[in-house]
């Protein structure tokens, strides 16, 4: 077996190599996180509201793999168990964003029940933001949830400030419908 970091034959790692990490082979494990880390990160980039979030939710999705990757099953899904860690990290800091915000304290005494209906709104809510295209998720979070001025929010996205209107206009368009109909956004447009 070919060990060290040099050993990446298909996507982050070979075969042999994810499977002498699950084994707990130290140099396999960390040529395996040093290899998912541009990966995770580029991906949790898409998903998350801003670089910070980005960054943090890759750094965790990372510290998940380091410490879990003895319990997962077939080497040929890290990929998709890595990705799947970063979306739900990404919807997680949505969620405490929603929450945060969401908190007014008008009502410091409300129910068990309100507080629960409260949650899966918020909830609901993050899911629909999660489901919009990329760009359209970023502006309106940036923008409406973080409260980033318009022109922050273009240059930050490397857009031009009619397009960050666009978009904002769109997300907050397929949100609204998403929330009213209790269906998801239509998917992102590939274009």
């Amino acid at each position: 077996m070919r060990r060290g970091w040099d050993v990446v034959d298909r996507g982050w790692a070979s075969e042999q190599l994810i499977e002498a990490a699950q084994g707990g082979d130290p140099e396999s494990l960390a040529a395996v996180v040093h290899g998912a880390h541009p990966h995770v990160l580029r991906f949790a980039g898409h998903l998350c509201a801003s670089p910070q979030d980005a960054e943090d939710a890759a750094q965790e999705a990372l510290i998940v793999l380091y410490r879990k990757i003895g319990t997962l099953r077939a080497s040929a899904a890290l990929a998709s168990w890595m990705f799947r860690v970063v979306r739900h990290e990404c919807l997680r800091r949505a969620r405490r964003l929603f929450d945060r915000y969401d908190d007014t304290g008008d009502d410091p005494v409300a129910s068990a029940e309100d507080e629960v209906l409260r949650r899966l709104e918020a909830e609901r809510v993050a899911e629909a933001i999660g489901a919009l295209p990329d760009v359209q998720r970023r502006v309106l979070i940036m923008r409406d949830v973080l409260g980033h001025p318009g022109r922050t929010v273009a240059e930050a996205l490397g857009l031009s400030t009619p397009a960050m209107k666009s978009h904002l206009h769109r997300a907050r368009t397929a949100l609204r419908l998403s929330l009213r109909d209790g269906v998801a956004p239509p998917p992102a447009d590939p274009s």
